[in-house]
């Protein structure tokens, strides 16, 4: 090598004509900040004095926020005049958020948190007009309200696709965190269809969210609102990568009906479910974790007229199909009381579909206490191969419990024990098999392998689930 003349490899043509990367620049979001930010407005609330608030009559809860952080706190003089005994009635201020303008004549959206148990919003635009709101609707399950100023002209937002949101993308918030209006935030879409409530499938992203954030929107890059900002997973009260926004399909669902009518109508069937686990979803044929277990009925609801039985999985609502269990009360809960639908439900080894008349939403009833047995029947023999001893069950039982058939589990131990079972559970089937009582349930267990998992649905209290045994072990 001659002195002074640097070395060059040469890679091979092929290597040379591998892809490369494509290298992309941070995104620019002022211009989305222009287009937006005149829709955004702060949302104060004053109540009636409380506890809650000190003698400055600032919100104690709020105020905490302010002093962990070190921010200051807006509007409070720094030296408070001596404090005169507050009267009950007298309106003290109660907290900050934030929310949007839905359309040109005066509805905003924010959070129903935000609101709740206001008796006064005040509703500040980026100009500093200030007005009065009046609250149309608040809902509680999806945490999202509706409040209207008289004003007109206003600046509305563009309502986005939340089904083209994907993973990674850029998206952006506005709001009043700490009081701190219009306060801007970025970061990307962490995660979709969060599941943190029976109603909303969350979007996720590690867009900075504090107290005051919330009810603001979650921008995309083409300027259009995709969310509501309205929760955040913390362990300090602040900000710690992680937050949640509603999707603006399901807020959108609702804030139709609180416009229309001041509340929101669900459809409810009448079951308590659960999660179907890989196991037993192989142990009773139905091949895949799907659905959802029905693990109760309520007594004469429109699950019990149709048929729906504890222990069926639900697979398909209105021929759409149930992959996880909260599916399925988000599903019934869109559809309008008194509509005709149909529930396809897997019970030992086959699907069928049933009809269902779909009721309103109601408050959820206490679960009816099971009366305890009187005596312990005699015990059967043969079901202590996998650590059971069961009785057969009184008429009583059978008619307190509105079952047909079904043993009682007087004593579990070993693998019975190990797979959840204990004294008082109620079997109603094992292997898919359906048993009237405890001649017919040895019947079934002698020809099971003993080797194998056995699936086994029992009741116990109000509620239906399967268990595995395996004996084996």
């Amino acid at each position: 090598m001659l002195s002074g003349v640097a070395s060059v490899m040469v890679m091979p043509c092929a290597a040379l004509a591998q892809p490369t990367a494509v290298v992309r620049g941070l995104p620019d979001f002022t211009d989305l900040v222009d287009q937006v930010g005149p829709s955004v407005v702060n949302i104060r609330t004053v109540e009636k004095a409380s506890g809650r608030t000190n003698a400055s009559g600032v919100d104690e809860e709020m105020l905490e926020f302010f002093r962990r952080f070190g921010v200051p706190i807006p509007n409070l003089p720094r030296q408070q005049r001596p404090s005169k005994p507050q009267q009950d009635e007298e309106a003290q201020p109660r907290g900050v958020g934030s929310g949007f303008i839905l359309t040109a004549d005066g509805f905003v959206m924010t959070n129903a948190h935000v609101v709740e148990g206001a008796d006064e919003v005040i509703v500040t635009l980026p100009d500093k007009r200030e007005f009065k709101a009046r609250i149309v609707g608040a809902d509680k399950r999806t945490d999202v309200a509706v409040v209207k100023i008289e004003a007109t002209g206003l600046p509305a937002v563009k309502v986005g696709d939340v089904s083209r949101l994907r993973v990674g993308e850029w998206v952006m918030a506005i709001g009043s965190p700490f009081g701190l209006e219009n306060t801007v935030t970025a970061g990307i879409v962490s995660a979709k269809q969060r599941d943190t409530g029976d109603y909303l499938p969350f979007i996720q992203t590690d867009v900075a969210i504090n107290p005051g954030n919330s009810g603001g929107p979650l921008i995309n890059m083409r300027g259009e609102v995709v969310g509501i900002n309205s929760q955040i997973y913390s362990r300090s009260g602040g900000f710690m990568g992680i937050s949640f926004a509603i999707p603006m399909d399901e807020a959108m669902r609702v804030s139709e009906q609180l416009r229309a009518s001041g509340k929101v109508t669900r459809g409810r069937i009448g079951v308590q479910i659960g999660q179907v686990t890989k196991d037993v979803a192989e142990s009773i044929g139905l091949g895949k974790a799907q659905g959802a277990l029905v693990t109760g009925v309520e007594g004469g609801s429109p699950a019990d007229k149709a048929g729906v039985e504890a222990g069926d999985i639900i697979t398909r609502f209105d021929g759409k199909p149930i992959e996880k269990v909260a599916d399925l009360p988000r599903l019934v809960g869109n559809t309008k009381p008194g509509s005709k639908s149909t529930v396809t439900v897997f019970r030992r080894g086959a699907s069928r579909d049933l009809g269902i008349t779909i009721a309103e939403i109601e408050a959820d009833k206490p679960a009816a206490k099971v009366a305890e047995r009187e005596e312990k029947p005699k015990a059967s023999a043969a079901a202590q191969q996998v650590g059971l001893s069961v009785a057969d069950l009184a008429d009583a039982q059978k008619k307190e419990l509105k079952i047909k058939g079904g043993v009682a589990v007087v004593t579990a131990t070993d693998a019975a024990a190990r797979a959840g079972l204990r004294e008082g559970d109620i079997i109603l089937s094992i292997a898919n098999t359906e048993v009237s009582g405890v001649k017919e349930f040895e019947s079934v267990l002698a020809k099971l392998d003993k080797s194998k998992p056995i699936n086994v649905l029992y009741r116990r209290g109000e509620w239906a689930q399967y268990a595995l045994i395996r004996p084996g072990r």
